[in-house]
């Protein structure tokens, strides 16, 4: 449950982060690097935890044979 709530933050603070070095004037290329690290960081920790279609199949599969 605490490493969801992190991945969110995780997402939240990059996407934030990108918009305001995209948003600004003079663009500070760093932080719209930094923030886009961040906001695909979050992305890849919330995409660990999703099984993949194979797996899920594979359990049914598997669930159906037993007696």
């Amino acid at each position: 449950m605490m490493s969801r709530t992190i991945n969110y933050i995780l997402i939240l603070v990059g996407a934030i982060v990108a918009i305001y070095a995209k948003a600004g004037e003079n663009q500070n290329q760093f932080i719209l690097i930094g923030g886009i690290m961040i906001l695909m960081l979050g992305i890849y920790r919330v995409s660990r935890t999703i099984p993949s279609k194979k797996d899920i199949q594979e359990e049914d599969q598997t669930s159906n044979n037993k007696p």
